[in-house]
């Protein structure tokens, strides 16, 4: 028997997919949602809707059913979502290591300046707050 977490579940691809669509714009009906990804790829409005009614039970997003069109909000918030994944990518693929990942990251692609500027900034109050 599967025992579910207190939390809400991890989000699928798919469902992170919605949720990115649910941030951006608070609340939308299923039609929205589906307007906004699958418009031009021709996949269906009840794929949609299925999905919505799975995260619902999940506990992923929340539904207003007042209304004739019910309308869906993110359970969840995006930085908690975030959060949780990276978490994860660092247990899982740098061994708890926060630092090889910001090396790898880093390392990996060209940062702005600005990106650059926040980092420091960051790295200076951590050093600053650091015990």
């Amino acid at each position: 028997m599967k025992v579910r977490s207190s939390g809400p579940l991890r989000p699928s691809e798919a469902e992170l997919r919605i949720l990115h669509v649910l941030w951006a714009r608070d609340a939308c009906t299923v039609r929205d949602v589906h307007d906004v990804l699958h418009a031009d790829d021709g996949t269906g409005y009840t794929t949609a809707l299925k999905l919505l009614q799975v995260m619902h039970g999940k506990g992923l997003v929340e539904r207003d059913d007042s209304q004739r069109a019910h309308v869906y909000r993110a359970a969840i918030s995006k930085e908690r979502t975030q959060k949780k994944f990276l978490i994860d990518l660092v247990q899982r693929v740098f061994d708890g290591s926060s630092s090889q990942l910001v090396l790898h990251a880093l390392g990996s692609q060209r940062t702005s300046r600005e990106e650059l500027r926040e980092i420091r900034a960051l790295l200076n109050k951590l050093d600053k707050d650091a015990p």
